[in-house]
């Protein structure tokens, strides 16, 4: 039933499919999307580096999300389910600087001192290992787009349907190999889908910049 072998796989045909952009920013999400971002930008020419996210969770039940937050971005709730879960935004106004802080800690570990690339008038390329609520991606998008890029595009291998239409309006362009019609969850789509650590992002990110052997 899988559609990749793994994430590099994936990533090089995603890479096949972005062939037109010239040296992009390829900004990951982690820590899946760095594995898929990878062969991107080595083929693209391209800069690599993460883009930290973190989702806003029901503070009953923290791995529903109810929004998420990019860094250089304000959080994006999602209003009509916080609405029928009876909330208001200021009843998770804890749970967001609670993953403020998270996010902060997680930047540092990820490019240290290091600030994120210039986005502005660049072509941009947000990647991940795919979309199934499309919260962080969102996120994502609109921190990115307040830099001003020149063109904005979201790319991933799978994801579900009405997650990818919903996000078309979020960049100038989205990219998605596979839109499984009984898709439900990224990890079905991937024959090898390990999870990876902050040890693991570090060593791609290095390799990304030339720091380590491939």
């Amino acid at each position: 039933m899988d559609v990749f072998a793994d994430r590099a796989e994936a990533g090089e045909l995603l890479a096949e499919r972005l062939r037109d952009l010239q040296a992009p920013v390829v900004l990951a999400l982690p820590r899946g999307g760095v594995a898929v971002a990878l062969p991107v930008a080595r083929r693209l020419g391209g800069v690599l580096d993460v883009l930290v996210t973190r989702k806003i969770g029901y503070p009953p039940m923290p791995e529903l999300g109810v929004g998420a937050i990019a860094e250089g971005g304000e959080p994006v709730l999602d209003l009509p389910l916080l609405a029928r879960l009876g909330l208001q935004p200021s009843s998770v106004a804890g749970v967001v600087e609670a993953e403020r802080r998270e996010l902060a800690r997680r930047v540092r570990v990820y490019r240290g001192d290091r600030p994120l690339p210039e986005l502005s008038g660049r072509e941009v390329v947000v990647v991940d290992d795919g979309l199934a609520t499309g919260g962080t991606a969102r996120a994502a998008l609109r921190a990115v787009r307040r830099a001003e890029p020149a063109w904005l595009t979201l790319a991933v291998p799978v994801g579900a349907r009405e997650t990818v239409y919903a996000l078309r309006e979020e960049a100038d362009d989205v990219v998605v190999l596979a839109m499984p019609p009984d898709f439900r969850a990224v990890g079905q789509w991937y024959a090898h889908f390990d999870q990876l650590s902050d040890a693991d992002v570090l060593d791609l990110l290095a390799r990304g910049r030339g720091e380590v052997s491939p």
